[in-house]
């Protein structure tokens, strides 16, 4: 049996445990600093309230300490782990190799995406440290999964859904280059979504103020099959930025997706927690923030991955306008041919595609396929409107909350004189015996308080996450205690709390590898040393031309960017695929700074350089 995670964003602990009702596995977070998006820190105090939510249900909480780290850094990010290690944490998301050195650090440590984890030697290189989990490239196929499969025994991680870094993950210098903001250091300016000019090495502008580094977003619910079976056994969300409302919606649709995964093949998968989720919503994630989907390299294949049009969030197509009345006034009038199925609500967040980007706007008023709004320039007959925020969608987000409950089965003998044992086991493992003694009247009506038995004791405790999901009387003689509504509930509660007073049990994942006995390279060395020692390493799995977890100062002309992304294969210039003529050299253009494009046709990546230095 291999039981399979679903690994959801947090970006405060409020919204980590509403990632946990709505189904997560596993929840990532950040601490007060050391987390690759600065804007998403948290207290250890917040962190340990989530980690005592989560684990009520064995959900895992991964801490991100995913930054690289200077030599005076090294002993607050010690502490910090220390810290987080003592408030619950079960895993530290890690990228700077000095801190695989720290053999006090007992609590698994896993290989961040930064890593730029996309061969099987990368992954043995990640293993070799003492890596329990590698969190892979998302620029891999089904195949190349396979092979990091067959050469390693921990547990893999991938990317399932939300925004992609348009190069490879780490190795991205252009934030730094641009803004002196380094995006290793959690402090990207996110130039892939700029606009920029292509230009070629004439000077001739081919392609004017388009956002051609930005890519859409990941998309694999349909694909979790292939993926468990490839050898994945996380598949994991993006969005430690995104709010609460996207979390809980993307989280529901995969999670809804995963357990048809397991209903379908019981024998090989189950969840990697405990509970089921009831009520709530349901999920659509095309009605939160996206920029169009994508599967990317999944299978292998060369696609249109690009947003370049629209780097901005989109949301679901609604249709087409007919016509427009009002314009340049305060307010307008937008008749529109919806798609179908479509229904606009007041307050829906409507946006299309103009010469400057993405331009959105407020439908104060839907009456039918007529939208009143203020003003909108750029709207003309033709134009595809989109909706980025369903005003519907979002009430119904927050108002239906889903519950998640653990199963309970319940055993109740009930002997002479009224002695009552109740047997209760959770879908965890945990187990209670409760005797009671009852000195009450013998009930006149078998069948009615057979029914308030079941009925009291079924119920939802308020205040413990459980329910009876199977319940079993036995009676000697058939006589049974008159029992009140009260009595019962007491009985309930107080089975609940034995119950919640012990730990719930956590399901292991494929290739758990313990840190106490893992070979780390030495205790000692600060982050210099270290990565130097991983850059030689490196090389001697052939890949020395890689810097791991280290941002070193770089002479000019050094590669800003290395990606499976191809400018001119999008735009149907590719002499590889697509028969097109060499363009010759191209280079992109942004508010006067310049930046050459490179062409590996045998590897089918594109690089960018610093323009005067390719």
């Amino acid at each position: 049996m291999r039981y399979l995670e679903l690994l959801a964003p947090a970006r405060n602990a409020e919204i980590g445990i509403a990632a946990v009702d709505c189904g997560a596995d596993a929840v990532y977070i950040a601490a007060e600093e050391f987390g690759a998006r600065k804007d998403a820190g948290n207290s250890v105090e917040d962190i340990g309230r989530l980690c005592g939510y989560a684990h009520r249900y064995g959900v895992r909480v991964f801490l991100t300490l995913n930054t690289i780290l200077y030599d005076d850094e090294l002993e607050r990010a010690h502490s910090l782990m220390l810290r987080c290690r003592q408030a619950g944490v079960d895993a530290f998301i890690v990228q700077d190799t000095a801190v695989m050195t720290w053999k006090d650090i007992k609590v698994p440590l896993h290989a961040s995406t930064q890593c730029s984890i996309r061969t099987p030697e990368d992954a043995r290189f990640y293993e070799s440290l003492g890596c329990s989990r590698l969190v892979l490239e998302r620029e891999l196929s089904l195949e190349q999964l396979r092979r990091i499969r067959e050469a390693v025994d921990c547990e893999l991680e991938f990317f399932v859904h939300g925004a992609l870094c348009v190069c490879y993950s780490g190795r991205c210098y252009l934030s730094e280059n641009i803004a002196g903001r380094s995006a290793n250091r959690g402090a990207c300016i996110q130039a892939c979504r700029s606009l920029y000019d292509l230009v070629d090495s004439s000077g001739r502008t081919l392609v004017r103020d388009k956002a051609l580094l930005s890519l859409k977003d990941y998309r694999l619910l349909e694909r979790l099959c292939d993926l468990a079976a490839a050898g994945v056994d996380s598949f994991k969300i993006e969005g430690r930025l995104k709010n609460a409302s996207y979390v809980k919606n993307v989280v529901r649709e995969y999670s809804l997706a995963l357990d048809g995964l397991v209903a379908k093949y019981p024998d090989q998968y189950a969840r990697a927690s405990f509970g089921r989720v009831s009520g709530g919503f349901i999920p659509d994630s095309r009605k939160t923030f996206n920029r169009g989907y994508t599967s990317l390299y999944i299978d292998g294949r060369r696609g249109k991955w690009s947003s370049m049009d629209a780097a901005k969030s989109m949301g679901e197509p609604v249709g087409q306008v007919i016509s427009v009345r009002g314009k340049g006034r305060a307010a307008m009038e937008i008749l529109l041919r919806p798609e179908e199925g479509v229904v606009l609500q007041n307050g829906d967040g409507l946006c299309f595609v103009s010469k400057s980007g993405v331009t959105g706007f407020r439908a104060d008023v839907c009456e039918g396929n007529l939208i009143l709004c203020k003003s909108v320039d750029g709207l003309s007959k033709g134009t595809r409107l989109w909706r980025n925020v369903s005003a519907a969608f979002e009430r119904e987000l927050e108002k239906n909350i889903c519950l998640r409950e653990i199963p309970v089965s319940l055993s109740l003998e009930i002997s002479g004189g009224f002695q009552l044992d109740i047997r209760a086991r959770s879908e965890d493992g945990r187990q209670v015996w409760s005797p009671f003694r009852l000195d009450v009247d013998k009930a006149e009506n078998r069948e009615r308080q057979l029914s308030l038995i079941s009925g009291q004791l079924g119920k939802r405790s308020s205040i413990y996450s459980f329910r009876v999901d199977e319940m079993k009387v036995t009676t000697a003689g058939g006589c049974l205690p008159l029992l009140s509504a009260a009595t019962l509930n007491a009985i309930r509660r107080l089975v609940a709390q034995d119950l919640d007073a012990q730990a719930c049990k956590m399901r292991p994942l494929g290739g758990a590898l313990p840190r106490d006995g893992v070979e780390a390279p030495k205790a000692d060395y600060t982050a210099n040393v270290a990565n130097s020692l991983a850059r030689s390493l490196y090389a001697s799995h052939g890949r020395g031309d890689v810097a791991p977890a280290y941002e070193l100062s770089r002479p000019g002309g050094a590669e800003l960017m290395r990606t499976r992304y191809c400018i001119r294969y999008e735009l149907g210039l590719c002499p590889r695929h697509q028969g097109a003529k060499d363009s010759g050299k191209l280079f992109l253009v942004n508010n006067g700074r310049r930046f050459a494009l490179g062409f590996d046709c045998g590897s089918c990546e594109m690089t960018v350089y610093e323009a005067d230095c390719e």
